[in-house]
């Protein structure tokens, strides 16, 4: 019998291609106890988010709820209205954010600690980004003329460094820190400090240094990852990935296409002076045998240079395979310090070239590096999910407190639907016959999305009744009348002080 083809649109033809929830790894009781997990990560965590006078963990299960549950304008009034009462006016929200001391690192120790303990998820990518965002004035904690990425170019923002962790196809974001520019440790600024809750011990500190901290917090803490990635703000230092190999830690990070190396092993050192030679005698290393440097992307074009199909991965559009070639170059510190790196090459689907160093050792297989550097893609992902589906771009934090504990909470918030994917994969394995009838090689994952739809079905939001409603809009009606009653009795107090100044 000729072999059947999927049809084009499998949506035009419902009867064949309906399959029952428990063939893609849904079953009813699973699904049905998704509001019990949600409450049961609250519970590990409730003493992350307690104070060594009260514990006001409640609300970070109101905060969290919030944060999966609405889909959008996820700000205090409306998880407050939303998720603890109609009533709420979330002050007691904005208080426990803002405000409160419960430390966040607590949050981002604990989540680390889980992935520790599970198995499942060792060896995996360690990635060091940052993500900004525009601000209206300079009134928020941090916020300053700076690169703010989503946009493209330099704007008064706020920028917070942050680790993403990718293993067993799930990724979450494991730690991160609201980076605060030097302007803000001048004295005019310095008197801000205590009113947004900024450390008044904090010292300015660059983003490498802020980025290198949160590495050795994650080594400290254990975390079972076994290559670390970049971008080309952090991989363009040479210091900076000199730090790492000294940690013991391999990396592949991105740099900028202009960077500067050797194809030659440069010497290094002091040279000495020569018999009677005028001047004092040198003190700085330089280098002794004239090799010139030369940047990354000039050596894509070399006829020594082959670049081979790579593939990575296998998607949902197929396998991923990317054009990738890597030589060994050579690259010095500020301090004349020789290191010898894998140029990692890879053809991206435009026809552009991008380029990444790695300390791995000489023996590593192309294949190794293009992994490497694919994996990549998933900090884009935790980023991407963090903010679209979990609001991590909505909260306009003036308070770094507030800055702070708002990324902890939606970290924990990618934590629990990375952890309810990756148990859910396991208990609930789909059937394999789907690839075959569908003619795929593989299925659609699960996505943030996809999650808070089953919560939003097991944990519906409160529906307003009519007397409720109008008594919202009443109250709304009441706060525009006192604003407008404000405005007037101050115009009038400013035309009355005019009337007594002008001349008569």
């Amino acid at each position: 019998m000729p072999k059947k083809h999927a049809p084009e649109n499998l949506r035009s033809t419902p009867d064949a291609f309906v399959y029952s929830p428990e063939r893609w790894g849904l079953p009813r009781e699973a699904v049905e106890t998704l509001g019990q997990r949600l409450h049961g990560i609250w519970q590990r965590f409730h003493k992350c988010f307690t104070t060594a006078r009260h514990d006001t963990s409640e609300y970070a299960l109101y905060y969290l709820k919030g944060l999966l549950l609405l889909p959008c304008k996820r700000n205090y009034k409306n998880i407050a209205r939303k998720v603890i009462a109609p009533e709420s006016d979330g002050q007691n929200l904005q208080q426990f954010i803002s405000d409160s001391p419960w430390p966040a690192s607590l949050t981002f120790d604990q989540i680390q600690s889980e992935i520790c303990q599970d198995a499942r998820l060792r060896g995996g990518m360690l990635s060091l980004d940052e993500s900004g965002d525009v601000r209206a004035g300079d009134k928020s904690a941090g916020a300053a003329p700076q690169y703010i990425g989503n946009v493209g170019k330099i704007a008064m923002g706020q920028v917070g460094v942050a680790l993403g962790y990718y293993a067993a196809e799930v990724w979450t974001m494991v730690d991160a820190e609201l980076f605060l520019p030097e302007i803000w440790f001048d004295e005019e600024h310095k008197k801000m400090h205590r009113r947004l809750h900024i450390p008044l011990d904090r010292e300015f500190r660059t983003k490498l240094e802020i980025g290198l901290a949160l590495i050795d917090r994650a080594r400290a803490n254990g975390l079972p990852f076994s290559c670390l990635s970049c971008d080309a703000f952090y991989g363009g230092s040479h210091e900076f990935r000199a730090e790492i190999a000294q940690r013991d830690l391999f990396y592949l990070a991105d740099i900028p296409c202009d960077l500067a190396i050797y194809r030659q092993e440069p010497r290094t050192g002091v040279p000495r002076k020569r018999k009677g030679a005028k001047g004092r005698p040198h003190k700085r290393a330089q280098i002794l045998n004239q090799v010139k440097p030369t940047e990354v992307r000039t050596l894509a074009h070399l006829p020594q240079i082959k670049f081979e199909s790579v593939e990575v991965r296998a998607c949902e559009r197929g396998r991923l395979r990317y054009d990738c070639a890597a030589t060994l170059v050579w690259t010095l510190t500020k301090t004349k310090h020789v290191r010898r790196e894998w140029l990692f090459m890879r053809r991206e689907r435009d026809g552009s070239l991008s380029y990444s160093l790695s300390n791995a050792p000489e023996d590593t297989p192309l294949q190794v590096l293009a992994q490497w550097r694919a994996e990549r893609y998933f900090v884009e992902r935790t980023f991407q999910d963090a903010k679209s589906e979990g609001g991590w771009d909505e909260l306009v934090a003036q308070k770094y407190r507030a800055w702070m504990h708002h990324t902890a909470l939606d970290a924990l918030a990618l934590w629990f639907m990375a952890q309810t994917k990756l148990d859910w994969a396991q208990a609930h394995p789909r059937d394999p016959k789907l690839l075959e009838e569908l003619h795929l090689e593989r299925l659609p994952a699960l996505s943030m999305a996809n999650l808070r739809e089953l919560l939003q079905a097991v944990m519906p939001l409160e529906q307003l009744t009519i007397v409720q409603a109008t008594t919202l809009v009443v109250r709304h009606l009441l706060d525009r009348s006192a604003s407008t009653r404000s405005r007037l009795k101050t115009t009038r107090k400013i035309l009355k002080e005019r009337k007594h100044k002008a001349p008569t």
